[in-house]
């Protein structure tokens, strides 16, 4: 996947309010403490059933767990470090072990600046050890989590260093330097090439990685290692850190302890010694934890919204976490019975058209989401979303859906358009749509959500008042991705017609909203086979232009291609926090950063 992803959102089922003792621990798997007594120590909730499961900062397939990437970071620090826990997206320094990245004035290289850092061990942190990172990438990319086709590594033609503290990355070509530095450079973590460059437990540490096949058998050895979950406290390849924080204890249930690490000499000391990483069983087991006081960093459902009073006189703030995401439903163009109407823009326009956003955002999310109008994040003000996006181009009208089907050879029979009018003019159906094809669609989305019921019962009941069927099927959510991949029609698996995963996950984008792996033709996660000349040539640019307007022009043009259905943004959650807990904002690219939290007795 690409470095943007699906991010799990925190889900809860409406919790009676009696719990006894014996059910909340329980509910908390491997935990059996209380809340933080001091200030040296603050208790986190994980989402339910999403437990950390690697510990190598170098994802592979299988390891996506967003939870795991935040750990990663508290331990081996990236090169380049983007979040938004300033309460904007940008380059946190302290959090980087790079200082400065100059890009050259012809765009196709970057000779990047080193702090004076150090390992854990004491090791200076140096060039070597980025080009320790990049030979493994280089040589392992089909297994690296991030890989894009024709991106990172791929448009790294190769990396100099100059001396232990400057390098030299060039590209292919000239890029954005926005981009390249926010969503392929951000990519790099240094490693520790002195402490793992080997290829067995027992092995030398030497220079392996510097030939492909030595980097092939130093990958395996460390991809080995990270396999053995119950060794993350205690094998010495996991103390080597310049993070500022170190692994206690992490066990095979996920709860995870982390301790402040005293070598750490980066510029995100931590103001907390002792973080704990609870893993919950079930959402409503989380709620009856907050209520025991036994979590200080927490959230609730929004169907729990109701609650904030009695969570404020506990001692808590209510406070929305917003994120840096779109949520959409892809059409699959490539289904045999309705991918012929898919393709018809007027039809598309016609179902965008009867989706009232605002009324769901209001009645499903008691006000926690906000509408979403194209390919740009719209929850933060940003210079990449365009007046066009923003303003709607297809308003709720049930009125002008129907005018945009009856106009286009379809008649309302039975309550439902039909196609009466076979053919390619002006006012046909459209190419390959057989006349008597209904339109009716069906969609496959996660189950076991409330939310997620009431959203698709809401959609089903507007798109009925433009004549539009809609089917459900719900199915877990890692069904729903694994049953509505890219295919084509004559394959078995291209029976799927539209996906929805919304209130499970949204797309969660790099800090520059780019659509290469969602909607460029054959893009890595571009799982409805969505294709356009056009908008191919917009993404392209907007990559490799220095202007800003380029995404502007991107966003405009697929708010109106309409390349998925466009729905409400949710917050990622509402957090539950204890007063006193402070001193950052939440991330909304949807990481967390223990080193920032600290108590101030506020």
């Amino acid at each position: 996947m690409s470095p943007a992803r699906i991010v799990p959102r925190r889900m809860a089922l409406v919790a009676g309010t009696a719990v006894s003792v014996g059910a909340l621990l329980a509910g908390c798997a491997g935990y059996r403490g209380s809340s933080s007594a001091s200030t040296d120590s603050v208790n986190y909730a994980l989402p339910a059933n999403f437990t950390p499961n690697w510990i190598l900062p170098v994802g592979t397939a299988g390891h996506l767990n967003t939870n795991n990437a935040s750990i990663a970071a508290t331990l081996w620090e990236p090169l380049v470090a983007y979040d938004g826990s300033t309460g904007a997206i940008g380059w946190n320094k302290a959090a980087s072990v790079a200082t400065a990245a100059d890009f050259a004035a012809d765009g196709r290289s970057v000779t990047i600046t080193l702090g004076d850092r150090h390992w854990s061990d004491g090791t200076p942190v140096t060039s070597r050890d980025v080009e320790f990172w990049y030979n493994l990438v280089k040589a392992n990319k089909a297994q690296w989590a991030n890989y894009n086709p024709g991106r990172a590594p791929d448009n790294w033609t190769s990396l100099k260093a100059a001396d232990d503290h400057h390098f030299t990355l060039t590209f292919d070509k000239a890029y954005n330097s926005q981009w390249m530095l926010g969503n392929e450079l951000s990519l790099i973590i240094p490693l520790p090439q002195h402490a793992w460059d080997r290829t067995g437990a027992s092995a030398a540490v030497s220079d392996a990685d510097r030939t492909p096949a030595g980097a092939k058998r130093v990958w395996d050895f460390l991809n080995s290692a990270a396999g053995n979950i119950s060794r993350y406290a205690t094998d010495p390849l996991w103390k080597t850190i310049d993070g500022p924080y170190s692994v206690s204890s992490f066990t095979t249930s996920g709860h995870v302890r982390l301790t402040a690490n005293p070598a750490y000499d980066g510029g995100e000391k931590p103001g907390i010694r002792t973080v704990n990483l609870l893993p919950f069983t079930t959402p409503a087991a989380e709620e009856n934890a907050l209520r025991a006081g036994q979590v200080d960093y927490g959230y609730l459902d929004v169907s729990d919204l109701g609650l904030k009073s009695s969570f404020s006189k506990q001692g808590y703030t209510v406070k929305p976490w917003s994120g840096w995401a779109i949520t959409y439903m892809p059409y699959n163009f490539a289904n045999p019975a309705m991918g012929a109407v898919f393709k018809q823009l007027y039809a598309r326009q016609a179902i965008q058209t009867s989706i009232d956003q605002a009324a769901l955002a209001k009645a499903i999310y008691n006000g926690t989401a906000v509408p979403g109008y194209g390919p740009v994040p719209q929850a933060q003000s940003s210079v990449f979303l365009s007046p066009a996006q923003r303003d709607n181009p297809y308003p709720y009208s049930t009125a002008k859906a129907g005018a945009l089907l009856t106009g286009h050879g379809w008649t309302l029979r039975h309550n439902v358009m039909t196609c009466t009018d076979a053919g390619t003019g002006d006012h046909q159906c459209g190419a390959g749509v057989a006349r008597g094809t209904e339109f009716r669609m069906r969609v496959l989305a996660q189950s076991g959500s409330t939310v997620t019921d009431n959203m698709l019962s809401a959609l089903q009941s507007m798109l009925s008042d433009t004549g539009i069927g809609l089917s459900i099927k719900t199915a877990p959510v890692n069904s729903v991705l694994s049953q509505t991949p890219a295919c084509t029609a004559d394959q078995p698996i291209c029976s799927w017609q539209l996906s929805y995963f919304g209130t499970a996950g949204s797309w969660y984008f790099p800090p520059f909203p780019t659509g290469d792996s969602l909607f460029q033709s054959k893009g890595g996660s571009n799982f409805g086979g969505y294709s356009n000349a056009a908008d191919d040539a917009l993404i392209t640019t907007s990559t490799t232009s220095g202007s800003t307007q380029a995404v502007r022009d991107y966003s405009a043009a697929l708010a109106r291609n309409l390349p998925v259905i466009w729905l409400p943004e949710p917050d990622y959650q509402i957090s539950v926090i204890r007063n006193g807990l402070g001193g950052f904002a939440q991330d909304s690219l949807a990481n967390f950063h223990p080193a920032q939290w600290k108590w101030t007795g506020k």
